[in-house]
């Protein structure tokens, strides 16, 4: 099933008129003014999503800084959204897709399979030329049915045993997996037995992804190749 969607088809699908829910994720790590960025620029007919309130369950002791919503509250705030069964989403941020992606593996999970990532985010649609909007429209509420469990994860405990029989990626940036930098979390460091595999080493210098092949070779060089995905199963996806 695809993932990403590149920004010409993304016109294309708009001007056609067909249906395409779009969602704007803009959050980045110490910035919490991402609602104001999307009142200053966004791709027309995007709503906003709010990271913290909208893709996540409060903090609490022992679940960690962003836990997972409730499938229930994932599903009001998708409505409000004003997502259909059977509609496509397109999320993006500014960001290297790091919040989008939040959103479709959320979406994923639920059991929603028309969603997408566009490539290089706002970025890419600025620099093919496109118009801006500074409107705010809400949407027409959606009637979605969402379900839980339909992608693979492993629990914190998993984790900290993972690399014994599998590969466990921090995905994070270099410096904070080496425990050099650590802006936000109460410890430095990284999870026993992790390899380093910062998610900017999966674009190119123009933001959109790298081409396939690019990033087969990125994640060989990790011990990642197809076989040690069949065999490992769940390991490849990360932290």
């Amino acid at each position: 099933m695809a993932t990403i969607m590149n920004v010409t088809a993304l016109k294309d699908r708009m001007d056609a008129g067909k249906r395409t829910v779009l969602l704007d994720v803009r959050w980045v790590l110490g910035d919490p003014h991402g609602h104001s960025h999307f009142r200053q620029a966004h791709i027309p007919g995007a709503v906003y999503v709010d990271l913290h309130h909208e893709l996540a369950d409060p903090a609490a002791e022992g679940q960690g800084r962003h836990p997972l919503p409730p499938t229930a509250a994932l599903q009001r705030s998708a409505r409000a959204w004003g997502i259909n069964d059977g509609d496509t989403v397109v999320a993006y941020d500014d960001s290297g897709s790091t919040a989008a992606a939040r959103l479709w593996w959320l979406l994923r999970d639920a059991g929603f399979p028309s969603v997408f990532l566009l490539d290089g985010g706002l970025g890419a649609w600025r620099a093919a030329g496109h118009s801006l909007a500074q409107d705010e429209q809400p949407p027409v509420p959606g009637d979605v049915v969402l379900g839980h469990g339909h992608m693979d994860a492993i629990a914190m405990d998993e984790a900290a045993d993972w690399h014994h029989h599998g590969i466990l990626l921090d995905a994070r940036a270099g410096e904070r997996y080496r425990g050099e930098i650590e802006p936000i979390d109460p410890r430095a460091g990284h999870i026993p037995g992790a390899l380093s595999a910062p998610t900017a080493g999966n674009l190119g210098p123009d933001g959109t992804f790298l081409r396939a092949a690019q990033l087969r070779d990125r994640f060989a060089a990790l011990g990642i190749d197809e076989g040690r995905a069949k065999s490992t199963g769940r390991s490849n996806a990360g932290v």
